[in-house]
């Protein structure tokens, strides 16, 4: 059973009436057509998210699909929330592969339902803004219980399928009870007027009492009266009265330099979450300075670290009331440009890890931005180049890794195309775009990256650089068309077409020509129109073989195979395929090896040649076994089970047509079987 929980908190008080309320709730549900929802409002500091998962841990056993947890503000950029990255977070978290996550909002709903329908699980939702965003979160089942923590109460959740418990601030006894725990001196008992008047300070927060408690350990030869006299001459400026903020002034104004300066600059981080790397690039001082600022400020309580932080690449982010403190630090302090310089540091060394993570899941390829130098004070992540290596599991790893990092930080990224565009930095601009080109071809229909696509045109267009515009233009194309906008795309081809003309003859300049027709010929084939498809394909290909481009050549060849294989023309297909497959092999290109060998098996099995058809998908069905491809077990399977079935061979079809359905209904592709259903 997984459970997406944290250790248990060392010092809780109270809450017990809204524990046995939430027990109590789960104990009367009558399992209706949806589940229980418990939502837990209250402002910033109240403890709203360690109650939410003091509940769940209480309750868990009773719910034997376990524990998932979501927090919403990871997924927020510039403010709003992409509802379907929470859902895939949630379906991959319930073992959907995600190459089988479906691409729109609407069929991700479906699948998530889909997965939910038969289980009985908790999902807690943190730091959620409207119901609208709990509502497609809900499981399809109403014998899972959902915990929801929210600022405010979620008022427009259905009635009878929610249990609203707003947090009241903790009683001064109990507030009292927590300060003690949290310090353990024997001063508090000393003088509990003292103790009574820090208590006060904090308004029954207790994340307030907790900064409070670490300010107190931090000094233990001060008297209490002293400490309290030092926090009130700290209190925030003029007009600010919550004792939450009080405290975090004190905590900012007694960390050490670095960890102040990292404090203030870290809203100005571009991603709604942010790694030790990227906070290190931010501060701009060196691995050891961004370690040690990030551990006092975590020492301090101004920095929190989300359940997950440490299985999802020790991502970690700053609590919106601390997000907003920091800003307000940051606004106050900022008299020589700090926030500036190192917004341009931060956007430039995201540039350069962009374009290795781009290299290295890639491989080697036509680009047109070189690749930046390393940032002082910056390190790389640590991401190694797979071609370096003769090792085949090693250079997969690599690859993968490279490719995750280009997936986790996809909103930094896109964030960082925006940064860089509206200050004219349109060189960025255009690096940043090739990376998110990458990561878009395995993720498509992103509306984000279409945008970001837009936005490195006009940059593009804007410098006056013709190779960037001729690469942009044709990037834009594909999302486009994707969408079905065709004639959008066609016309942003035009514009690449027209810009190539006036490009020179450097190998470069011939490659991005030829890069230029290809993209053409895809988009006829998206039009499908195979006949005019088939003739860019063939010239694009004639081009790489001039330069010489032998990767260009390989995947011409393989675009052309696939148009002769769509017009009928299976001999000249079988032929291209063959020498395009053979290639890739070579070249230990995996993902092209997998691509044409498919493609070229089933050109073979309709030329009547099924044993070689058949050793083709087996080969195919191993490779994507062992890549954890279930996109590809997919429809491999389903071609064995159609070639078994024109073979006459019942048994061997029936056999994968259950392994390709086993596969889409694991993965809420297909509805759960009611024999699975509890």
């Amino acid at each position: 059973m997984r459970v997406e929980l944290p250790p248990e908190p060392v010092h809780f008080v109270n809450r017990d009436e809204e524990r046995r309320r939430a027990v109590r709730a789960v104990e009367e549900w009558q399992g209706r057509s949806r589940p229980l929802v418990l939502s837990l409002s209250g402002p910033g500091g109240l403890g709203k998210t360690e109650l939410a998962f003091l509940i769940a841990r209480t309750l868990c056993d009773r719910f034997p699909d376990g524990v998932r947890t979501v927090d919403l503000d990871d997924f927020r950029a510039g403010g709003e929330l992409d509802p379907g990255e929470v859902l895939a977070r949630l379906l991959v978290s319930l073992d959907v592969a995600p190459d089988l996550l479906e691409r729109q909002f609407g069929a991700r709903c479906r699948q998530y339902w889909n997965v939910t329908s038969a289980r009985r699980l908790i999902v807690v939702v943190d730091n959620a803004r409207y119901a609208s965003e709990v509502v497609p979160l809900l499981p399809a089942s109403g014998d899972s219980l959902v915990i929801v923590a929210s600022h405010g109460p979620l008022y427009d959740l259905e009635d009878g399928a929610a249990v609203d418990m707003a947090l009241p601030p903790l009683a001064d006894p109990v507030a009292t009870e927590l300060l003690e725990l949290v310090v353990r001196d024997p001063r508090l008992a000393a003088d509990p007027a003292a103790a009574r008047t820090m208590v006060q300070m904090c308004h029954g927060l207790p994340a307030a009492l907790h900064v409070a408690g670490r300010w107190v350990r931090a000094h233990r030869v001060r008297p209490l009266p002293r400490l309290i006299a030092d926090l009130r001459s700290q209190l925030d400026e003029k007009g600010v009265s919550s004792g939450v903020e009080r405290v975090w002034d004190a905590a900012y104004r007694g960390l050490s330099a670095p960890a102040a300066a990292l404090y203030r600059l870290l809203p100005d981080h571009p991603g709604p979450t942010f790694t030790q790397e990227s906070a290190t690039a931010l501060l701009g001082q060196g691995p050891e300075a961004g370690q040690d600022a990030l551990e006092e400020l975590h020492r301090a309580g101004l920095l929190q670290l989300s359940a997950t932080w440490q299985e999802e690449d020790g991502r970690m982010r700053l609590l919106g009331p601390l997000h907003a403190h920091a800003g307000r630090r940051a606004r106050a302090h900022d008299a020589r440009g700090e926030s500036a310089d190192a917004r341009t540091r931060l956007l430039r060394w995201y540039v350069r890890q962009a374009q290795l993570a781009d290299r290295y899941t890639a491989g080697r390829r036509l680009v047109v931005a070189e690749l930046l130098d390393p940032v002082p004070g910056a390190p790389d992540v640590p991401l190694e180049d797979p071609r370096a290596t003769d090792d085949l599991a090693v250079r997969a790893a690599r690859t993968t890794r490279a490719s995750r990092w280009l997936h986790a930080e996809r909103h930094a990224l896109y964030a960082c195309v925006r940064r860089a565009h509206a200050r004219g930095l349109d060189a960025e601009a255009v690096a940043l775009c090739e990376p998110v080109w990458t990561h878009a071809l395995d993720h498509p229909h992103q509306s984000d990256a279409t945008e970001v696509f837009r936005l490195g045109v006009a940059s593009a267009i804007r410098s006056g650089n013709l190779a960037s515009i001729v690469r942009m233009r044709c990037q834009l194309a594909r999302p486009l068309w994707e969408a079905g906008r065709l004639d959008e795309a066609g016309r942003e081809l035009d514009g690449a077409l027209s810009a190539v003309e006036l490009l020179g003859e450097s190998e470069r300049d011939r490659k991005l020509h030829a890069s230029a027709i290809e993209f053409r010929g895809m988009l006829n084939s998206a039009r499908g129109d195979w006949n005019a498809a088939a003739v860019d394909f063939a010239r694009s290909r004639d081009m790489h073989l001039t330069i010489p481009n032998p990767y260009g050549v390989l995947v011409q060849t393989y675009r052309l195979g696939e148009a002769h294989a769509e017009l009928g023309d299976l001999a000249a297909a079988r032929r291209l395929l063959s020498e395009a497959h053979a290639a890739a092999v070579a070249d230990h290109r995996a993902r092209m090896s997998a691509r044409t060998g498919f493609v070229l098996g089933g050109v073979l099995r309709r030329l009547g040649r099924t044993d070689e058809a058949r050793g083709l998908y087996r080969q195919s069905l191993e490779g994507a076994r062992r890549r954890g491809s279930a996109f590809d077990q997919v429809r491999i399977h389903d071609a064995f089970a159609e070639m078994a079935g024109d073979e006459g061979l019942g048994a061997e079809a029936e056999e994968h047509r259950a392994a390709a359905r086993d596969i889409r209904r694991r993965n809420g592709l297909l509805p759960p079987d009611p024999e699975d259903r509890r």
